[in-house]
């Protein structure tokens, strides 16, 4: 009994740092050398690009916020306010959303794992950012300030 009460508690305190790691982690915006992943993580530029054709539309003079988004998602729509709110008050800006389902060429070339999923894409179309979940919209607007 002593044991069993022993390994259950370690089960819930490895499950509660887990927890709290994807929490702190989720949705954040990065860029960097080290890429990660896993659930709610996000990861470094991969050196992809994306064109004004595979978007189906334009890209912003400045940058543009990609969206990937599922049918059901509720932290999508709640993601496209954020993404649309600072589109529309930077300048140079475009948001683009994309449906995961039907673009799954983009989903697996990419490697998006879950939505929502954004990246920002500096004026040429390389991906600059990338995080999954759903993004405050102070950490969107601090990795715009970062796109070159």
């Amino acid at each position: 009994m002593g044991a069993g009460v022993i390994v259950c508690l370690a089960v819930l305190v490895a499950a509660s740092a887990f927890g709290i790691i994807w929490k702190i982690r989720n949705g954040r915006l990065r860029s960097g050398a080290a890429a990660t992943t896993g659930g709610g993580s996000v990861s470094s530029a991969g050196g992809e690009t994306l064109t004004e054709t595979e978007l189906g539309r334009p890209l912003g003079g400045r940058a543009t916020l990609v969206q990937f988004s599922t049918a059901f998602c509720a932290p999508c729509r709640a993601t496209r306010v954020i993404l649309a709110d600072v589109a529309g008050m930077v300048d140079g800006v475009a948001h683009v959303e994309i449906d995961a389902e039907s673009r799954l060429d983009l989903v697996r070339r990419l490697d998006i794992r879950r939505t929502p999923t954004v990246l920002v894409l500096g004026p040429d179309g390389r991906v600059a950012q990338r995080g999954s979940g759903q993004p405050r919209k102070a950490d969107v607007i601090a990795a715009l300030g970062e796109v070159r």
